[in-house]
């Protein structure tokens, strides 16, 4: 449910945005700032594919040990698909159609590795702690939401609450609330596609439409965890 991560000592953690399928214009953005695969990590808010023409390569990205993401709503349509769980044509309306046109196999393949991904992630920082996680803390605290994913005697049907508000809530964005998550340095989250950076408190939507096409003006934004602002291209 969570996985943590102590301060990288060697080089920088940069954290990106929905992806949705759209890895080679990623791995340009990455190139852009200088990304050192050596030594720096990257950490992705979830939704890795649908929409765009690259979904299926999100298999390979996980398996790069620089790369640590979390599971997004679109990974929980993927995981909900093969069981029946998830209906074709909402799926097909929301980019799924790559993965209905999989075969059985392929499809679990794609849904075990998604369901093999945390809901959240924590990461150390000079500055504090940072809490990653898809959609939205869905409590008024980080420790809080944490507590209840770790606890073993939660009913299924208060993690599941959890875990939908987590990968699905725009309650806090739609509100305008700007009251923030009093424990942690930040928490940064994607699902909702805006044109810019954007905070509430000390909530960061860092889903910035990499993935919208080329006329819509949408891009990559790639935060540095050090900072808590967006990297800055090399020039030349």
């Amino acid at each position: 449910m969570i996985e943590h991560y102590e301060i990288n000592t060697a080089g920088r953690d940069l954290i990106v945005g929905d992806i949705h399928g759209y890895f080679t214009r990623l791995q340009a953005c990455l190139d852009g700032v200088g990304f050192d695969p050596a030594i720096d990590r990257l950490f992705s808010v979830g939704d890795l594919v649908d929409r765009g023409p690259e979904s299926r390569l999100a298999l390979e990205w996980l398996e790069k040990p620089w790369f640590h993401a979390i599971a997004g709503n679109h990974e929980d349509m993927a995981i909900r698909f093969p069981n029946g769980n998830m209906d074709a044509e909402n799926y097909i309306a929301n980019g799924g159609g790559w993965n209905v046109a999989n075969t059985d196999w392929e499809r679990i393949q794609f849904a075990d590795a998604f369901a093999a991904l945390p809901i959240a992630i924590e990461l150390e920082t000079a500055g504090g702690l940072i809490g990653i996680v898809h959609a939205d803390c869905p409590m008024s605290t980080w420790g809080g939401f944490i507590a209840e994913l770790r606890d073993p005697n939660i009913s299924k049907s208060r993690r599941r609450a959890l875990i939908d508000s987590a990968q699905w809530s725009r309650a806090r964005i739609e509100s305008s609330w700007s009251g923030g998550v009093p424990d942690v340095r930040a928490v940064v989250v994607g699902h909702t596609p805006l044109l810019q950076f954007t905070s509430l408190g000390n909530v960061l939507y860092i889903d910035t439409g990499g993935w919208f096409p080329e006329n819509k003006g949408g891009n990559f934004t790639l935060l540095d965890a050090a900072t808590l602002q967006p990297a800055r291209q090399i020039e030349g």
